[in-house]
C-alpha cells in the first residue's frame, strides 16, 4: 500500500471516493440478490428437467423385456431419432447473456407400423421425449453455470466495496483528520507560546 499524503487534498480525494464507493454499494448488493434468485430458478429448473429425465427413463423400462424378446434388429434404433433444427438464443438476466431454448425440431426416420411391434412407438415417442429433455438439460448446465460464474464475480465486488475499499477510505480519512487537528492543535499552541515571548 502507498503512503498517504496527510493533507487537505488527500482527505478530499479520499472523501470522494467513500462517498462513491458507498453511492455504488447498493446498486451492486440488488445485482447481486436479482442473480441470486435468477440462479436458484436456474437451478430449480436443472432439477425438474433432471427428475423429468429419471422419470422418462423409468417410464422406459417397461419396453425394455418387449426389446429383449423381439425379433427385430434395433441394435440403429437409436438412430431413428435425431436433432433436425435447433434454436437457441441468448437472454440477458440481469446483465448475464444466457443459452434459452426456442425450438427444437426432431425428425423420426419413417419405419413401417404394420412391421413392426406396437411397442416400438412407444419407444419412439419416449426417444423423442428424452432427446429432447437432454437437449435442455445440457443448456440449463450452461445457464446455470453462467449464472453462478457472475454472481461469484458480482459477489467478489460486493465483498471488495464492503470490506475492503470502504474501509480502507474511513480509515484513511480517520487518519487524515487526525493527523491535521494534532497539526492544528501544535500551530496554535505554537502561536500561544510565541505571543507570550
Amino acid at each position: 500500500m502507498m503512503t498517504l499524503a496527510l493533507n487537505k487534498t488527500t482527505l478530499k480525494r479520499q472523501r470522494d471516493q467513500a462517498k462513491l464507493y458507498k453511492r455504488f454499494l447498493p446498486s451492486l448488493e440488488l445485482k447481486r440478490q436479482q442473480l441470486q434468485a435468477a440462479w436458484r430458478h436456474s437451478q430449480s429448473e436443472l432439477a425438474t428437467i433432471e427428475a423429468e429425465i429419471q422419470r422418462l427413463s423409468v417410464e422406459l423400462q417397461t419396453l425394455y423385456p418387449l426389446m429383449g424378446g423381439s425379433t427385430i434388429d434395433i441394435s440403429n434404433i437409436s438412430d431413428w431419432v435425431r436433432v433436425a433444427a435447433l434454436d437457441i438464443q441468448t437472454e440477458n438476466v440481469v446483465g448475464t447473456s444466457v443459452p434459452i431454448v426456442c425450438e427444437i425440431q426432431l425428425e423420426v426416420d419413417n419405419y413401417s407400423r404394420m412391421v413392426m411391434p406396437f411397442w416400438v412407438d412407444s419407444l419412439v415417442e419416449g426417444l423423442k421425449r428424452m432427446i429432447d429433455l437432454r437437449v435442455r438439460l445440457k443448456i440449463a448446465v450452461q445457464r446455470t453455470e453462467l449464472l453462478g460464474a457472475a454472481l461469484r464475480k458480482v459477489t467478489q465486488r460486493v465483498n471488495l466495496f464492503e470490506k475492503v475499499l470502504i474501509p480502507r477510505a474511513e480509515e484513511s480519512i480517520r487518519r487524515i483528520v487526525i493527523f491535521l487537528s494534532d497539526q492544528e492543535r501544535a500551530a496554535i499552541v505554537r502561536a500561544k507560546i510565541a505571543k507570550a515571548r
